[in-house]
């Protein structure tokens, strides 16, 4: 059953005004005066008026929606950065339109058709692989697009230096004395996850040491805490280590739950570091050290980026920043 909408005429002849003047309370509300202003708004909200923003869409020649896809709403850095997102498009009258694509090609590609047929003012996205296939086709469509956290010459993006935060992790266990490292990244698909690990090599090799003798790697396809868990399992069936590095929090939560089942306590027989600094990071029993990301910021600049690209080269990279807790401060001496 449709919903019946009061119509712009019934309200102005309710409130004894022109329709010109209720256009102008709802468009230029300081050409009114207050008390004409306060009169109209207490007879909208009496007979429930709501604007139709499709048509008045249809008027400015602009819509107030912006199309968000991330790859998991649940997962807590995405929550971060959708929350950057939402503060700027507050700003600008503006609301998001957010999806999950679950890492899934199809459904990624029904949310950007199901935008465009929308006519959203823009879309920011977190592609669920390097290669954004959907890029050629926005453009066609003269839809502005920002990445999120990934990098292609087809778009605009905000990143981060992925490679400096997995040095920073992984410089920061050598100088508490490790030796033997576990990290669990995630797909190698992933752009972030390579460039953590890479930058964990680098952090080895600058220390004059054999990333083949110091580093246990393997790989989860899920970056959540049963992923986690698994990861953490596996690397400690490989052989003794001393400390482990995440992909993501969610991972290291699922880590820290391996290390329990286990009765491993942590840092003393096992040191945890983890990445994103999300909000439960420093709320955990053993506090969790974690590579902080501006997930704000990163939302924040990416609505930025969309509304004035001209202000803003074509790609803007954060610096991470490691952010040290309980979880990997052992004095092993």
């Amino acid at each position: 059953m449709a919903v019946k909408r009061v119509r712009i005429r019934e309200v102005a002849e309710r409130a004894g005004v022109s329709t010109g003047t209720i256009s102008n309370v709802l468009n230029h509300p300081e050409s009114v005066s207050e008390p004409t202003r306060q009169h109209i708004l207490k007879v909208m909200d009496e007979m429930n008026f709501v604007r139709d923003g499709s048509a008045r869409q249809l008027r400015v020649g602009q819509s107030q929606t912006v199309g968000v896809i991330v790859r998991d709403i649940s997962n807590p850095f995405y929550m971060e950065l959708a929350r950057g997102i939402e503060d700027r498009l507050d700003q600008e009258n503006c609301i998001m339109m957010l999806c999950s694509s679950d890492a899934d090609p199809d459904r990624e590609s029904r949310f950007v058709q199901l935008f465009a047929e929308q006519g959203v003012r823009g879309v920011l996205i977190t592609p669920y692989h390097d290669q954004f296939g959907q890029a050629k086709r926005l453009k066609s469509l003269h839809i502005p697009l920002v990445l999120l956290d990934a990098i292609s010459d087809q778009a605009r993006s905000v990143t981060v230096d992925h490679v400096d935060g997995g040095k920073q992790a992984v410089r920061h266990l050598l100088e508490q004395g490790h030796r033997r490292i576990g990290i669990i990244a995630g797909p190698d698909s992933l752009r972030p996850s390579r460039e953590r690990t890479e930058g964990a090599r680098q952090a080895v090799t600058a220390a004059g040491l054999d990333p083949a003798e110091v580093l246990a790697i393997t790989r989860v396809d899920l970056l959540s805490a049963d992923s986690g868990q698994r990861g953490m399992a596996t690397l400690l069936e490989q052989g003794p280590l001393t400390a482990v590095c995440c992909v993501n929090d969610s991972v290291a939560m699922g880590a820290l739950r391996e290390l329990r089942v286990r009765r491993l306590a942590v840092p003393q027989d096992v040191a945890v570091v983890g990445y994103d600094d999300i909000v439960y990071a420093k709320e955990l029993m053993v506090p969790l050290s974690s590579i902080h990301q501006p997930m704000h910021d990163l939302g924040w600049t990416a609505v930025e980026m969309l509304f004035h690209p001209d202000q803003f080269a074509r790609r803007v990279s954060f610096q991470p920043q490691l952010v040290v807790r309980e979880s990997s401060t052992y004095d092993r001496r």
